[in-house]
């Protein structure tokens, strides 16, 4: 059994076919199950129109027919997808999706496009404590992609920058503009652009540690997200860790950009099944 998750998000589309869990999400199942995947970048572009096309070329590559597919399961914003089987709420998307990744995460911290946000849930990915952040940007990825753009660097440089530091320029953690103008503050000033990315890489940290301490998280945790791929966050998050004396340890994986939408594909694997043992039709499931 094949399923396709789609998460839908303010700057990429992510997608991943799976080979559907047979006893349910609790149980977890190798890498090996992930069939293939796709992280396509907006760049302006129509979401909806975009993941279309995307899947429609995925599974023309991989010689699948719509039909082959058990179940299209969406989260994010793929309410919008017109060929979706079900739609799946993102926190819980995305603890199932960490849980598959890190089967020892007792809680994920998702840093997105927008917003950052502590999911924490059990061994068997449900979820038992939530936090996001505020309508500020200063914590996201878009707002230290505008930083960077600023810079004159890419985001692929940001994190080896930022761990070349050797005194951190603290910056605004209450507001992107604020930040932003402490940004160009310290540049008009001749500050070095890797203590400018370390004080603004540890002024997300603070934010992101008290975000999960505050939805009661602890043990193993895995970031997820685009930014789950930024060393130079990930360091100072670690240090952060240490600094508070909190009982975190952070994990990441080489997917972690992925998973909502593996989360998405395995809970439709397992809607799929209970829809099919109660003899119901697939689109009777509502979106949980």
């Amino acid at each position: 059994m094949i399923t396709a998750g789609l998460d839908i998000g303010s700057s990429a589309v992510k997608i991943a076919l799976v080979r559907g869990p047979e006893n349910g999400p609790e149980r977890v199942r190798s890498l090996d199950e992930l069939i293939v995947h796709r992280v396509v970048r907006l760049c302006r572009r129509d979401p909806k129109e975009l993941a279309e096309q995307e899947y429609s070329s995925l599974l023309a590559e991989m010689k699948l027919r719509p039909g082959e597919v058990s179940y299209v399961a969406t989260t994010g914003e793929g309410e919008l997808i017109s060929f979706r089987t079900g739609h799946f709420y993102s926190m819980t998307a995305h603890a199932r999706g960490a849980l598959f990744l890190e089967p020892e995460a007792r809680a994920a911290l998702d840093v997105g496009a927008l917003h950052a946000r502590a999911i924490v849930m059990d061994g068997r990915s449900r979820v038992s404590g939530y936090r996001m952040t505020s309508q500020c940007a200063s914590g996201s990825g878009q707002f230290l992609e505008n930083i960077s753009r600023y810079l004159g660097v890419t985001l692929h440089e940001v994190g080896e920058l930022s761990q070349e530091a050797d005194k951190p320029e603290k910056c605004s953690s209450i507001c992107a503009v604020l930040a932003e103008t402490d940004v160009i503050n310290m540049v008009s000033r001749g500050m070095k652009i890797p203590n400018i990315l370390r004080g603004i890489h540890e002024s997300m940290a603070g934010r992101f540690v008290r975000l999960l301490t505050a939805a009661g998280a602890c043990g193993i945790v895995l970031v997820s997200g685009g930014l789950a791929a930024d060393t130079g966050l990930l360091a100072a998050l670690r240090d952060e860790i240490l600094r508070q004396d909190v009982s975190l340890e952070l994990r990441t994986h080489p997917h972690s950009a992925l998973a909502g939408a593996i989360g998405a594909a395995l809970w439709g694997a397992f809607r799929f099944r209970t829809l099919q043992r109660r003899g119901l039709p697939l689109h009777s499931g509502r979106s949980v």
